[in-house]
């Protein structure tokens, strides 16, 4: 469902991401884990079409995102670690607004928006608006407008960061009856290891701009001699602190170069 082979992405003189590859199977829920600047979110915008590798190839659902951006983007869904639901429009307003844009047609799209606000404990609160919810609430209305126009993947950008524990259950209890009703392929990225040592079928662990573990977790955690998947991640990745925007602001010196010309 996902091929990455050999992706390379450079700002200037900074690689932000080093020549990884790997697979993601139909189906499949798959964690990419890695410390802050270590270029997952460099990773994802590449395989979401919202920049250019500076080389290797990736391939989406047999597309190649780069010469077929449009088709590609058909096949997958987004929930961004920032909010993106519109705060004055009713739960069911931001649902269908998302189906027009996918062009899901009309009655499919009550249906589906139905069934998923249903699914994801929002149905009581479709007429009202979005800033009227909770954190929870909103997110759990993002993932369900995520899921509307049956993506093949769903591309989870640190989904449950700030929710409470219970919000965090709710929420991957529903994503996982999804992937396996579905068969949605899901690429997460989360800080909790937790929720990816529970729902991650497989495991990548990034690490400056490589990729220096994959597989389940009790591979990883059998690699490092660990107990948990939180001490076999501190084992590949060390424990210092990183810079969290090293990549970001790689871009942004680039930016200023170009503006400079």
């Amino acid at each position: 469902m996902i091929r990455v082979q050999n992706l390379v992405k450079s700002f200037g003189d900074f690689t932000a991401v080093k020549g990884i590859t790997f697979e993601v199977a139909q189906g499949e829920i798959f964690a990419f884990l890695g410390p802050n600047g270590a270029g997952k979110t460099t990773t994802i915008k590449m395989l979401t079409t919202l920049l250019q590798p500076t080389s290797g190839t990736i391939e989406l659902n047999g597309l190649n995102p780069l010469t077929h951006a449009q088709q590609a983007r058909q096949h997958f869904g987004i929930v961004f670690q920032d909010p993106s639901l519109d705060s004055e429009q009713t739960a069911y307003e931001n649902m269908d607004l998302h189906g027009v844009l996918y062009h899901v047609p009309r009655k499919l799209r009550a249906e589906r928006i139905e069934r998923l606000l249903k699914l994801f404990e929002l149905w009581d609160r479709k007429d009202n608006y979005v800033k009227t919810f909770s954190g929870g609430m909103k997110r759990r209305l993002e993932i369900a407008r995520g899921f509307l126009h049956t993506p093949s993947i769903l591309f989870l950008d640190e989904p449950t960061l700030g929710l409470d524990p219970q919000s965090r259950n709710q929420l991957w209890t529903h994503v996982k009856h999804l992937n396996e009703t579905e068969k949605t392929t899901v690429f997460l990225t989360t800080h909790y290891m937790d929720e990816a040592d529970r729902v991650a079928h497989r495991i990548a662990i990034m690490d400056h701009g490589t990729i220096v573990a994959q597989g389940t977790s009790a591979e990883l955690k059998q690699q490092t001699g660990s107990d948990s998947l939180e001490a076999a991640f501190l084992s590949f990745t060390g424990s210092s602190l990183r810079d969290e925007g090293a990549d970001a602001k790689a871009q942004l010196r680039q930016t200023a170069r170009m503006w400079r010309r």
